[in-house]
């Protein structure tokens, strides 16, 4: 049985940030699974190789490659995004996934190297991949790029208040890029996830109370799978999104509504 048309990436490259697990490994499997060729990359090399190894036994060919990069390091983004052409010959594709949260607790207590390093992280990083693949998609007047984003970025937090902002930024950075590229036919969104199991967001999870006082107030009552994110991604990704650019999918198990 083949992929419906609709979500059919089949001679697509994927460029996906913090790929080797999480949701991005998540998306990364399901992308190669539509037919899209992806590059795995996080900051370690062995760790990319292993799911590397992971999607293509499942998929059943060489779908995935590794190339591993520092998202807070411009030259390792650029060589990430020049690999990936070399290698493969394009980018249709862009997820910016990988992101950081050195702190947990009240912004009044923030340092100052650990909010700059929140902000330059999780969204001048982005800004930078953006940057670097969105020419070879203006030129062939086709591309899709997607930010992982979270429902963070609408809402307060008294615990992680600068990851909060860094995440509505993102939305605003995908707002500006959508106008930008638009004309091109370009798309740009995002993707914000509620609470995901997830290494990230172990601290929330891991807890069996902590759990339950995370998961009370929303309407599923329950803690999101990495693979949930995923199919968005592909949408997004695919010819069934061609028409959708500058929005922000909130995925939360129904968190934000209630």
């Amino acid at each position: 049985m083949g992929i419906p048309a609709l979500f059919d990436l089949t001679g697509k490259v994927a460029v996906i940030t913090g790929s080797s697990r999480g949701i991005g490994k998540a998306i990364a499997h399901r992308m190669a699974e539509h037919g899209a060729n992806v590059v795995v990359s996080s900051r370690k090399l062995e760790a990319c190789e292993a799911a590397v190894a992971e999607i293509n036994a499942a998929v059943g060919r060489d779908a995935a490659i590794a190339i591993p990069a520092n998202i807070s390091v411009k030259e390792e983004l650029q060589a990430l995004i020049s690999g990936a052409t070399a290698k493969l010959g394009k980018v249709d594709i862009l997820v910016c996934n990988a992101a950081s949260n050195p702190y947990f607790g009240p912004m009044a207590e923030i340092a100052d190297d650990q909010f700059t390093k929140i902000l330059h992280n999780n969204i001048v990083s982005n800004h930078w991949l953006i940057q670097m693949a969105a020419p070879q998609m203006v030129e062939r007047k086709d591309g899709a790029i997607i930010v992982i984003s979270s429902i963070g970025g609408l809402k307060a937090s008294t615990m992680i208040g600068a990851y909060n902002i860094s995440k509505a930024a993102d939305l605003q950075l995908v707002r500006n890029y959508a106008a930008e590229y638009g004309p091109a036919n370009v798309r740009v969104n995002a993707i914000c996830p509620g609470l995901i199991k997830t290494d990230f967001a172990k601290a929330l999870w891991d807890n069996p109370e902590i759990l339950k006082q995370a998961t009370a107030h929303s309407t599923l009552q329950r803690i999101g799978e990495p693979d949930e994110i995923a199919g968005m991604a592909v949408f997004l990704a695919a010819k069934a999104g061609g028409f959708t650019s500058g929005q922000g999918f909130v995925i939360d198990g129904g968190a934000t509504v209630v």
